[in-house]
């Protein structure tokens, strides 16, 4: 009887002492697991917080950048509407001067130098207008556009038009106007440059939620993949990526180039 109750002890014995260890060993396990999960966390935080401290200086340098650009623009406008306009239309006018003091047979060999001088003054004008943010911001968007297709037909395209969809709705802010001019201005000097296309487009989709801008020529195109890491391309992409405005680029050889700007609105841009 005695040793019976002596074997139950020992049992009841064991039996508490196997699971206090195994109660000891949940809480170490769940103990492991919460350090572990509480780490994870932790980490993962951090690498957001250095991931958002990254986006931030990276934002921060393109915007400094844009602006360094805008104002390098402004300058190049100035200086091409004070001075360089100013000397053209002097000489325009010293050339008119002449003309009144020539012969009637030698005044007719004036006229193609005039009207020459007369274009240029008037492009160098439309030119300076289109660095200055200011002017830019003055005539509109759609009008800025326009303008800057009008010197492309004067320049080199057949047709160069502006097509507009939708009801007009108002840019998040006005300065996303001038960045999304740039880009356009880009993408029109480089088919200017390059394309040897002969007719370009531009359109602007406006609805509820956004506002696409579409720009095409039919020029003899490329391969997108041997200009991933020009300095144009590159350009272009971070002055969308500063407005929160998605960026695309397409086009294969002999097909043209097509431009694709998807710009949210009521978004603010996180710089």
């Amino acid at each position: 009887m005695v040793q019976t109750t002596e074997r139950l002890a020992s049992t009841a014995s064991e039996r508490y002492l196997l699971i206090y260890m195994i109660a000891v060993l949940v809480i170490v396990t769940s103990l492991v697991i919460l350090f572990f999960v509480v780490f994870l966390k932790r980490k993962n935080k951090l690498l957001l917080d250095k991931i958002k401290q990254q986006q931030a200086f990276e934002a921060e340098i393109i915007q400094a950048q844009t602006e360094a650009q805008e104002q390098t623009l402004k300058n190049i406008g100035w200086e091409l509407h004070d001075n360089v306009g100013q000397l053209l239309s002097f000489a325009s006018m010293q050339l008119s001067i002449l003309k009144m003091q020539v012969s009637e047979d030698i005044k007719d060999k004036f006229k193609d130098t005039s009207e020459a001088l007369s274009n240029g003054l008037k492009e160098v004008r439309a030119l300076s207008k289109t660095l200055n943010n200011d002017v830019i911001l003055n005539i509109g968007f759609e009008k800025s556009i326009t303008n800057e297709l009008d010197r492309m037909k004067k320049m080199k395209f057949t047709s160069a038009e502006l097509k507009i969809i939708g009801d007009k709705v108002e840019f998040n802010d006005r300065k996303h106007e001038i960045i999304i001019f740039r880009i356009l201005q880009e993408f029109l000097s480089n088919s200017v440059k390059y394309s040897e296309a002969k007719n370009i487009g531009v359109t602007l989709d406006y609805k509820p939620e956004s506002i696409i801008i579409t720009a095409v020529d039919d020029g003899k195109g490329f391969d997108i993949n041997d200009v991933e890491k020009g300095s144009g391309l590159i350009n272009m992409k971070s002055r969308a990526a500063l407005i929160n405005a998605s960026f695309e680029l397409n086009s294969k050889p002999n097909k043209g180039v097509e431009l694709i700007i998807n710009y949210p609105l009521n978004i603010t841009p996180e710089i």
